[in-house]
């Protein structure tokens, strides 16, 4: 409103200065004063934009206009002049630029100052005959249509801006609507993500139960026929390794379900670090020779670390399991890092490796490989990557893939060497002492 009124009022001012010059007054030192104080309003947004002082020019610019009104109505036609109705202009620019009560407390008192002074100033020196009453008409004309052309414009101007201001209100209160229904949607959520986890914990143990009865059995049944190469045998062989696939797939289940709900706990313990390295490469050794691939182990300098060492050798055992399931008669490497913060492992295999495309939804909770990664398990509901990065994060670390398909993938576990419940746990003890103390 400041820039719009600054830039085209002068042009109407200029529109009174020169009408006063035509109408019969001389260019002299009076007439060039009020064209400049006119002609200086152009300078007002000019200052704005260079410090910024926004209420100080808007008040000096009221009273820059205040000056032009009485200046001109004492030279021309004094307190019966033409140009005094553009006084009511100026509390209505007060209401336009100063929305502030105390701003326009002090724009009253400054239109009672000049009032008063020019008064005096009329009362004292009298008025000067520098216009005829004809040309006084004429002023008077053009100042009329001026003055409603300018409270025209401003007063559009404005009802532009409340319309604007309308619809921006009405775009407010719909994303606001918008966020409600959002923050409701995500609250009914989280309930049908407890309620899921619920489920699945019930459902899981409810399967566990059937599962190990049918893998017991199977176990009894092939101790008792002694026939492992018969048909029979490998029936049954079958039916265990069935039963303990789909009980590593219920746990992983229970496992998700708990940490999305949160309910997942730590048991951290210290630990040498050689020694649990040496104990996970002893575990998944077999499996990774049998699928005929070389094992390359570069075990990590001496330290502790305090983790929950049964998630983390979870988590590394499946990683080197599906290390070993991707690659085929190739090489896999098993190497530890350890740093004064953290420590990591890193996995890296030469098998099919994992497409680009594939990389932004590989620790998504359900998924399945493609085709063009390893189709012979296309069709595989994969749990361990997701499963594995919620228990890192779980334990204020990080896992990392990289990967180029048909060259192989390398998986990074980096954790601290004091996982997140041990930190916790030294809090809370420490406030305990702090307490008795």
């Amino acid at each position: 409103m400041f820039l719009f009124s600054h830039f085209f009022g002068p042009f109407l001012g200029h529109t009174m200065s020169l009408s006063v010059l035509y109408v019969g007054a001389q260019a002299d030192l009076s007439w060039w004063i009020l064209f400049l104080s006119i002609s200086a309003f152009w300078l007002y947004p000019i200052v704005l934009r260079l410090t910024g002082w926004y209420i100080p020019l808007a008040l000096i610019s009221i009273q820059n206009l205040m000056f032009c009104i009485f200046w001109s109505s004492y030279l021309y036609g004094g307190i019966s002049s033409p140009i005094m109705p553009w006084l009511v202009t100026v509390p209505l620019l007060a209401f336009f630029y100063l929305p502030e009560r105390s701003t326009r407390i002090i724009v009253t008192a400054l239109i009672v100052a000049n009032l008063a002074l020019f008064y005096a100033g009329y009362s004292a020196l009298g008025f000067r005959e520098t216009v005829s009453p004809h040309g006084l008409v004429i002023l008077g004309l053009v100042s009329l249509v001026c003055a409603s052309v300018y409270v025209s414009m401003m007063a559009l101007y404005f009802a532009s801006i409340v319309s604007s201001q309308g619809e921006l209100e009405q775009e407010v209160q719909h994303h606001l609507a918008t966020e409600q229904k959002l923050r409701d949607a995500t609250a009914q959520a989280q309930r049908a993500l407890f309620a899921k986890s619920d489920f699945l914990a019930k459902m899981g143990h409810e399967l566990k139960n059937p599962l190990n009865a049918i893998i017991g059995y199977s176990d009894l049944l092939i101790e008792d026929s002694g026939e492992t190469e018969t048909q029979k045998g490998k029936d049954l062989t079958a039916i265990r390794s069935a039963g303990f696939r789909l009980l590593g797939l219920i746990n992983a289940l229970l496992e998700l379900s708990r940490l999305e709900a949160g309910k997942a706990e730590l048991r951290v313990e210290e630990l040498e670090f050689p020694d649990f390295f040496e104990n996970m490469v002893s575990l998944s050794r077999p499996s990774i020779v049998a699928s005929g691939n070389e094992l390359i182990v570069r075990p990590p300098p001496a330290g502790r670390i305090v983790c929950d060492s049964q998630k983390v050798q979870r988590v590394v055992e499946g990683l080197l399991s599906n290390a070993a399931k991707f690659t085929q008669n190739g090489r896999i490497t098993f190497s530890a890092s350890m740093r004064d913060d953290s420590w990591s492992v890193s996995i890296e295999d030469t098998g099919v490796g994992i497409a680009q495309e594939r990389m932004a939804s590989l620790f998504e909770t359900f998924g399945s490989s493609e085709d063009e990664t390893a189709s012979k398990y296309a069709n595989e509901v994969r749990l361990g990557l997701p499963l594995a990065y919620r228990y890192c994060k779980l334990m204020g670390g990080n896992l990392s893939v990289h990967s180029k398909l048909g060259l192989g993938s390398t998986v990074t576990i980096t954790l601290p060497r004091r996982s997140r419940g041990a930190q916790e746990r030294t809090d809370a003890s420490m406030e305990i002492q702090a307490q008795a103390a």
